[in-house]
């Protein structure tokens, strides 16, 4: 299996407004989005991306376009990376929602989730894990296991995936953190994930090289620890 790079879309308008967006059209990156966007071919500059893949919203295509340009790499949309359709709850102010009986559940029994008119947490993270466990071996199948390639969704979508991958009950992906155009990173192998980032706003991605990439000591690297 290979690894990928799970991407929260750069800032949104949305965001910025403290509204919930969730599948409204048009939706697109503010200023400090579009800075965070411009700045991702330097942050990955060391990365071997094989693929780009993004939710077919437009923040998560926008936020992929100059890193597409520059690596030369069409961006793949995938509907079940799309983000939670939040149903009646699309538009509101997050405060307002606050005072919603139903948000307790969704904070606190998130498993149990579901939004008045749209689709519960425990589906959406059920179709993502799919979407991305099929593109991964799509793609360690055509690229290697050493394949690196990225996810570009949204932050609900990606804490359901990375609960997955650590083993946690989707009651706890509350505990998860993943802020705008932060790099959360789960490498896929054939007995389990391993969860290498996140929610990383940093620029040093080196560490997902190969060792023989990376290791200047002239000494081997074995497996992915060395102890301590």
């Amino acid at each position: 299996m290979a690894t990928v790079i799970l991407l929260r879309h750069a800032r949104s308008a949305a965001n910025g407004a403290g509204t919930l967006a969730g599948r409204t059209p048009g939706v697109g990156l503010d200023e400090r989005g579009r800075e965070q966007a411009a700045g991702l071919a330097e942050r990955l500059a060391p990365v071997p991306l094989r693929a780009l893949v993004a939710s077919p919203l437009r923040r998560c295509v926008d936020t992929l376009s100059g890193l597409s340009g520059q690596r030369g790499l069409a961006v793949e949309t995938e509907q079940d990376l799309a983000e939670v359709d939040y149903g009646d709850w699309t538009g509101r102010s997050v405060r307002d929602l606050s005072e919603e009986p139903q948000w307790k559940v969704v904070q606190q029994h998130p498993s149990a989730a579901v939004f008045p008119g749209g689709e519960g947490l425990a589906g959406v993270q059920a179709r993502a894990v799919a979407a991305v466990r099929a593109h991964d071996a799509r793609l360690a199948a055509e690229y290697g296991e050493e394949a690196v390639w990225l996810a570009c969704t949204h932050g609900d979508v990606i804490k359901g995936i990375l609960a997955d991958a650590l083993g946690l009950h989707l009651d706890g992906f509350q505990r998860i953190v993943v802020e705008p155009c932060s790099f959360s990173v789960v490498r896929y192998t054939d007995t389990r994930p391993f969860v290498l980032r996140i929610n990383d706003t940093g620029t040093d991605l080196s560490g997902l090289l190969p060792a023989e990439r990376k290791d200047t000591s002239g000494d081997a690297v074995v497996g992915g620890s060395t102890g301590g």
